[in-house]
């Protein structure tokens, strides 16, 4: 593929095979436990353990993604955790210091608690305002995650990239909320880009996934040997659910991006509504530096808010009609939560974190409109 190529394109034939007379363009997945293995165990498949032919096409179509313009290799898990673990646990070894944000995905206090008890130290600092930049001397891995969820607080990756290089320190991005198409970590100077493809990258909230890419084989390497070790391997079928998501990536990106915006617009009018973030709104603290870094006006999906408490909050929830009142982000159709009910986040009882679909715009706006206007109203009663 031309490094000419636009995002949609790239999106749409990544990982393809070459044309085949009488074959599918995307083969199914292979369903194989073992594989004939005569001689020596050489060859690209030896064991349904250490490789999948449809694990290889996925992979070979998230490192076009991720990295269009120099190699790279990427490695899939069976979720964003997977993926995730594999990169602190394969380069952290006891005496070692990690960076973590402390605004970040909820199930990293779970990895802190872990790194610890294997004599990891592990330092905090916010998101904003390149906290963890202060952190990075003596550490062997700084983490980031931007934007952060759900608070959405971004920092300059590129800035903190130089400081932990200077410091000897590797860099690792959640790009989970950004997608490859609206982020690109390892031309920012990250070693890994880290996502749950659970989320926008498949987009249809019926695959667990996750995935590593970096452009330093030894780096692959270590993370692959982690994957064989812990066995954190992904089932042919979702990983062939993935593959086949991926085409409709820059579509599904950039409608949501587009409708975010147009709520979050819409969202500061509400006399409500306080703590109202989303990156593309150019009042947003974030979104002088995401506009540097985030790509093609793709400011991610999601939106965050808060009702003044937590009934007033649930109420809204309960009045929605097109929007799916679950977790995760990403899909194709709205969800959003109280994200205070997990008890992980340090945010307020009437904090919610809205995920925007692909519905149009108008039926979403009104359908948020009017379950704002029953919450209040009810209230006001």
């Amino acid at each position: 593929m031309t490094e000419t190529a636009g995002d949609g394109t790239r999106a749409v034939r990544a990982g393809l095979p070459e044309p085949v007379a009488h074959e599918p363009s995307l083969p199914g997945p292979v369903f194989a436990a073992h594989y004939h293995l005569p001689g020596e165990p050489a060859g690209p498949y030896t064991y349904g353990r250490d490789e999948n032919p449809t694990w290889t096409r996925l992979e070979q179509a998230i490192g076009e993604l991720e990295s269009p313009e120099a190699p790279a290799e990427t490695v899939v898990f069976p979720s964003g955790m997977g993926a995730v673990s594999a990169v602190l646990f394969s380069q952290l070894r006891s005496g070692d210091a990690v960076v973590l944000p402390s605004d970040g995905y909820q199930a990293l206090p779970l990895v802190r608690e872990a790194l610890e008890g294997y004599g990891v130290e592990v330092r905090t600092a916010p998101t904003a305002g390149d906290a963890q930049r202060t952190l990075v001397d003596g550490a062997r891995l700084l983490w980031i995650e931007s934007p952060a969820n759900p608070g959405l607080d971004v920092c300059d990756i590129r800035r903190l990239c130089r400081a932990a290089r200077a410091a000897g320190a590797l860099v690792a991005v959640d790009n989970t909320l950004a997608t490859p198409l609206g982020q690109r970590p390892l031309d920012l100077g990250a070693d890994f880009s880290v996502a749950s493809g659970t989320k926008a990258l498949t987009g249809h909230g019926d695959v667990l996934l996750g995935y590593v890419s970096c452009r330093d084989p030894r780096s692959a390497a270590a993370v692959r040997k982690w994957r064989k070790t812990a066995g954190a391997v992904t089932g042919p079928m979702e990983a062939w659910l993935a593959h086949r998501s991926l085409a409709t990536l820059q579509l599904r990106v950039d409608r949501q991006a587009a409708n975010a915006l147009a709520l979050a617009r819409a969202l500061r009018e509400r006399p409500e509504v306080t703590g109202l973030r989303h990156p593309g709104l150019p009042e947003d603290p974030a979104h002088t530096v995401a506009a540097g870094q985030m790509r093609g006006g793709r400011f991610g999906c999601v939106v965050s808010f808060t009702l003044p408490d937590r009934a007033h909050a649930e109420r809204f929830l309960g009045a929605l009609l097109l929007v799916d009142e679950a977790t995760s982000f990403g899909g194709v159709r709205s969800s959003a939560e109280r994200r205070g009910r997990w008890g992980g986040d340090a945010v307020p009882e009437g904090f919610i974190r809205l995920s925007v679909g692909v519905e149009d715009p108008d039926d979403l706006l009104a359908d948020v409109e009017r379950a704002l206007d029953r919450a209040r109203g009810r209230a006001a009663t």
